[in-house]
C-alpha cells in the first residue's frame, strides 16, 4: 500500500497528449495577447467535434475568466470568444461547487455556483445564436442545464432532452454530448438506472462499428456501481450479464480495427480498463492498460480516490500486470 501512496512519477494530462490543446491551454495562461492565437486555432479545428474537444480543454485553465471579457467586448459579435467565456465559467462554476457532497457544499457556494452556471448559459446562447451551426455551445449548454437542475421537472427534463438534440444534430455521433447526455440520465442527476443503459446500449447499437460510444455502456456500468456503493470488490460488476456487455461493447468499439485513437481516445479506454479491472477479467484489461501507458484520466479513476485519480489508476494497473 505504501508504494502506491508515495507522489506518482507521471502525471495526468489535461491534453490527453494532444498537442494543439497543451499549446492553446499554454496561451491561454498568458493571457489576452495571445488570442489572435487561440481563434486561429479553434477556427481550424477539423470538425464540431475537434472543436467541442479544444475548448473543453479550455474550461479548465484557471485566469481565463479574468480577461476573456476583455475580448468579448472588442469583438462583440463573434461566437468564438463567448462559447470559450461559456465553457471556462462552466468549469469555474463546478471549482465554486468543489468536489463535496452536496450536504456539505455551503449557501456561498451554491450561489456562487448558481450565477457562474447563468452566465456561462447565457453567454452560449449567444454563441449559439450568433452561429447557429455549431454543436460546441449546445454540449455546454448541456451541462448548464444539469448544473442547474433543469431535469427536476419535466419541462426541464425537455430542455436537457432539446439540447442534446441539438448539439448531435450538428454532429451525428458526438462524443462528448453522449457522454453527457449519460449522466443526465443517471440517479445521481434525478434518472434511472433503466434510463441511463437504455441510452448507452441505444447508442451503442445506432453507431458504426469502430465508434466510440461504445464506452457509454462501459461507463453505466460504473455509474451504477457508484451507485451501489462504489465498492472496489463489489459482486455486481463481476455478474455475467456485466461482463457480457462489456465484452459486447469493447468488441464494437476499442477492440475493432477501424477503432481511431484520436484527441481524447485515452479516456474511453481507461473507461473499458477500470471496467474490465474491477469485473475481474485481467485478461480483457491488461491489452487496454498497455495501450494506455502512462496516459492515465482523471475519469472514472476519480470514482475510487477524487484527491488523487492517479493513484488507482497505478495499483490497478500494477494488480492486473502482476
Amino acid at each position: 500500500g505504501f508504494l502506491f501512496r508515495r507522489r506518482p512519477s507521471v502525471g495526468i494530462d489535461p491534453s490527453f497528449g494532444d498537442e494543439r490543446l497543451a499549446a492553446l491551454r499554454a496561451a491561454a495562461r498568458e493571457g489576452a495577447r495571445r488570442w489572435p492565437e487561440i481563434r486561429t486555432a479553434l477556427s481550424g479545428a477539423q470538425d464540431p467535434e475537434d472543436l467541442t474537444f479544444l475548448v473543453e480543454g479550455l474550461r479548465s485553465v484557471a485566469g481565463l475568466e479574468r480577461w476573456i471579457g476583455e475580448v468579448i467586448a472588442a469583438e462583440p459579435d463573434e461566437p468564438l470568444p463567448l462559447l470559450v467565456s461559456g465553457a471556462r465559467h462552466v468549469g469555474w462554476a463546478w471549482h465554486a461547487r468543489s468536489g463535496l457532497a452536496a450536504r456539505y457544499v455551503s449557501d456561498e457556494q451554491w450561489a456562487l455556483f448558481r450565477g457562474r452556471l447563468e452566465t456561462a448559459q447565457e453567454q452560449l446562447l449567444a454563441a449559439a445564436e450568433s452561429a447557429p451551426d455549431l454543436a460546441a455551445p449546445w454540449y455546454f449548454l448541456q451541462i448548464t442545464a444539469r448544473g442547474l437542475r433543469a431535469g427536476a421537472n419535466r419541462a426541464g427534463a425537455d430542455v436537457e432532452e432539446q439540447r442534446f438534440t441539438a448539439a448531435c444534430r450538428h454532429a451525428p455521433g458526438h462524443l462528448a454530448a453522449h457522454r453527457e447526455r449519460l449522466l443526465q440520465l443517471t440517479p445521481a442527476w434525478g434518472g434511472s438506472r433503466e434510463e441511463m443503459h437504455g441510452f448507452a446500449r441505444r447508442s451503442m447499437l445506432a453507431a458504426p462499428a469502430g465508434s466510440p460510444l461504445g464506452e457509454l455502456v462501459a461507463a453505466a456500468f460504473l455509474e451504477e456501481w457508484l451507485d451501489r456503493g462504489g465498492d472496489p470488490e463489489s459482486v455486481y460488476m463481476r455478474s455475467g450479464q456485466v461482463l457480457g456487455a462489456l465484452h459486447e461493447a469493447a468488441d464494437r468499439s476499442v477492440r475493432q480495427q477501424s477503432f481511431v485513437r484520436e484527441r481524447d481516445w485515452p479516456l474511453t479506454f481507461n473507461t473499458f480498463a477500470m471496467a474490465f479491472a474491477l469485473a475481474g477479467d485481467e485478461v480483457a484489461a491488461r491489452p487496454l492498460f498497455r495501450a494506455i501507458g502512462d496516459r492515465a484520466t482523471e475519469m472514472p479513476w476519480r470514482y475510487l480516490d477524487d484527491r488523487s485519480p492517479l493513484v488507482p489508476f497505478l495499483e490497478w494497473r500494477s494488480r492486473v500486470n502482476r
